[in-house]
């Protein structure tokens, strides 16, 4: 074991687990942070996605000591009210069916918008592209990127 700090959602965490251990269990596990989802383990289908100093990053594939000192946002650290204009734009345009995947698709929207304030639907699809979604809900996550863009449903 070895204490790591970790900054999650602007707030500084000494963590003491296994430096290997993958940043998604250091979320869940031990910060309860369990909005990042555990989904392929392998880094493929984006479930666990969280940004890392404002870059998507597959969780289940970075230690808790590549993480050390990294700006980290999670989906709770987007807003504490759930008022981001992502969040609002995805239940206004009523994306999840399942809902596994929606946490790591907002994050990964969340860097775009960060990036490209008015993307197109082809910027949206190649920001998006390495998170699956199993339920093929994605012409409703174009628009509520869109939405986004715009401010969000209020």
């Amino acid at each position: 074991m070895a204490a790591i700090r970790l900054i999650v959602n602007g707030r500084t965490h000494a963590v003491d687990v296994e430096p290997e251990t993958p940043l998604l269990w250091v979320l869940r596990e031990t910060l309860g942070l369990t909005g990042t989802k555990f989904g392929c383990g392998a880094g493929v289908c984006g479930s666990c996605t969280v940004l890392l100093d404002g870059e998507p990053a597959r969780s289940c594939q970075i230690t808790a000591l590549q993480a050390g000192d990294v700006s980290i946002t999670t989906i709770e650290g987007l807003s504490p009210d759930r008022s981001h204009p992502l969040q609002t734009a995805w239940l206004a345009e009523q994306v999840p069916q399942c809902g596994y995947c929606q946490s790591g698709q907002i994050m990964a929207a969340a860097a775009l918008l960060a990036k490209n304030p008015a993307p197109s639907d082809t910027d949206i699809d190649q920001a998006l592209s390495a998170n699956l979604c199993r339920c093929g809900t994605y012409p409703r996550i174009r628009r509520a990127i869109h939405l986004a863009a715009k401010g969000g449903a209020r």
